[in-house]
């Protein structure tokens, strides 16, 4: 009789249908499909078809800039030490999920699952490595200045606001995010175009940052035709800043040019040969503005002594 029940067991499981996963844009802490409802088909290296990603319009760019500017007031008001806790608790997700992401960056870039696993251990830990500079950028990049006075003279960077992030066509994963952690590392909230050829895992990173402690809108996540969606974006008067990583030199110049209309913070592609080198504070201090504070330092008793 067991023999019996385990064939029929076997016999199940063997009909059973495929569960495919269904990737959606990450928008206001989030998961809506495309408001247009288009998908695209996003296929591995060898050009086997993976998954059906959906293609953002101009109307979700638009609702991630308004999920991004809700966010932004709490994110850059919390303490630097309490984002550096919030960031280091995606890296626990992260590793949580390592064997998916080894998964979809080896189909994605077309490498061996040790050579992928590499790649996203590298993330990982690029993750963490972002996370403990929040509490200590300021001191890099902040001070007192000299001046010819009885005044104090401080400067002290603060974020930028709603920044647009092109991630890098070729690096689905560690490139995505070492341009997305040291936006949000200084305060700013991020609105994310995934690689246009390999989106899944942005999208896949959307679903850890939602289980994360991240409050909603800090980062958005939208796929598709990186064109199309970053065009408006990069003329969106509520946006502060973009970064042209992932476009190539035609479409960086178009987006630049319609930045200009209210002045963005533009960082212009750069050519990466190794996304796992150690990455420097540039991204970090690229959307950080300088305040400068001046105070005079008062007088102390008759003797005129100042402090």
């Amino acid at each position: 009789m067991s023999d019996k029940t385990d064939k029929i067991d076997k016999a199940e499981q063997q009909q059973r249908l495929s569960v495919f996963k269904t990737y959606k844009l990450y928008v206001g802490g989030k998961f809506p499909r495309s408001e247009s409802g288009r998908v695209y088909e996003v296929t591995d290296a060898k050009g086997g078809w993976l998954a059906n990603a959906p293609q953002s319009s101009r109307k979700d760019a638009r609702d991630a800039v308004v999920a991004a500017r809700k966010a932004f007031g709490g994110w850059s008001g919390a303490t630097a030490y309490n984002r550096g806790q919030i960031l280091y608790r995606v890296a626990e997700m992260l590793e949580g999920r390592k064997g998916q992401f080894v998964h979809e960056v080896a189909d994605a870039e077309g490498l061996s699952k040790s050579r992928a696993a590499e790649q996203v251990e590298a993330t990982i830990d690029r993750w963490v490595w972002y996370a403990g500079w929040t509490d200590k950028i300021a001191q890099v990049v902040g001070g007192g200045n000299p001046v010819a006075g009885p005044y104090f003279n401080l400067s002290s960077p603060e974020p930028t606001g709603v920044v647009t992030v092109l991630a890098p066509q070729e690096s689905s994963f560690l490139g995505l995010v070492s341009v997305v952690a040291p936006v949000i590392a200084t305060g700013n909230t991020a609105i994310v175009i995934a690689s246009e050829r390999s989106p899944l895992p942005a999208l896949s990173l959307g679903e850890v940052l939602a289980t994360s402690d991240l409050p909603g809108g800090v980062v958005n996540v939208l796929s598709g035709r990186t064109a199309e969606i970053a065009a408006p974006l990069a003329s969106h008067q509520d946006v502060n800043a973009i970064d042209l990583a992932g476009a190539d030199e035609a479409l960086a110049k178009e987006l630049e040019i319609a930045a200009a209309d209210n002045l963005k913070r533009v960082l212009r592609p750069q050519p990466v040969d190794d996304w796992s080198a150690t990455p420097g504070t540039d991204r970090m201090t690229a959307f950080l503005e300088t305040k400068t504070v001046w105070h005079p330092t008062g007088s102390l008793g008759a003797s005129g002594s100042s402090y």
